[in-house]
């Protein structure tokens, strides 16, 4: 977690999962971050899982998140 002026930044690479695949939730200050590749027969090829605390002083209700098109995730949040 990096912090920037009044922000949280939370930076992932997950290039090597498509938009469906990525799963972002928040929960008691928590960022899970869960990616899984299915095959076309079905089976799993490739997961990811991350999670990180983010600081008490962030205002739970500005986390947001992008994925950008090289492939990385940016999560930020608001200091309150």
């Amino acid at each position: 977690v990096r912090a920037q002026g009044d922000t949280y930044q939370v930076v992932v690479d997950v290039s090597q999962f498509e938009p469906p695949d990525i799963v972002v939730t928040t929960s008691n200050h928590q960022v899970t971050i869960r990616a899984e590749k299915v095959a076309e027969d079905g089976t799993v090829c490739d997961t990811f899982a991350h999670q990180c605390q983010l600081p008490e002083d962030m205002d739970p209700l500005s986390v947001s998140c992008a994925l950008t098109e090289a492939g990385t995730l940016l999560i930020t949040a608001h200091r309150r």
